[in-house]
């Protein structure tokens, strides 16, 4: 059960870091554009934002199912895993500009519940994980997103600290 745990976590953070790691990559800058295409929702602000594009989904995509051939856990896997994991980005996304917090600004929690516990859900359904086994990821998640984008930060690799 503990290697499943791994596992799942591994592809949470492969799925979350994979858009950021890519950024940099000129070679995909023509994917560089908003998945909402820049419309905006009835209440005049944006569906999403500037900073959720093609070129992220699809590296958070082909990243996990990579990822997941490589630890066997079957490429299948791994692509529900990523677009999990990035649904549940918008939807922090989504939320975030409802609540009128602009994008890529700090939301603990909302930031990174979602894209953490859509992708634990499935796979509490198909690897048979424990609800404390999911709740207790989620937390760990978090903790580690919260400190990886620190030192990223400082590497210059992530925009902001958070």
């Amino acid at each position: 059960m503990f290697m499943d745990q791994g596992k799942a976590l591994l592809l949470i953070l492969v799925a979350n870091s994979a858009p950021i790691l890519v950024r940099q990559i000129a070679v995909l800058a023509r994917l560089d554009y908003p998945i909402d295409f820049r419309y905006r929702f009835i209440d005049g602000n944006r569906w999403l934002g500037d900073s959720k594009t093609w070129r992220g989904l699809i590296a958070a995509l082909l990243a996990t199912m990579f990822c997941s051939f490589i630890i066997q856990t079957g490429w299948g896997t791994g692509l529900i895993v990523g677009a999990l994991a990035m649904s549940g980005d918008c939807l922090s996304s989504f939320c975030k500009r409802r609540l009128a917090i602009n994008p890529s600004g700090m939301a603990l929690g909302l930031d990174q519940i979602p894209e953490s516990l859509l992708p634990l859900l499935y796979l509490h359904h198909v690897w048979q994980l424990d609800w404390l086994d999911v709740w207790l990821l989620v937390v760990i998640f978090m903790l580690l997103e919260l400190s990886l984008s620190r030192i990223l930060f400082r590497l210059h690799i992530r925009k902001r600290p958070y």
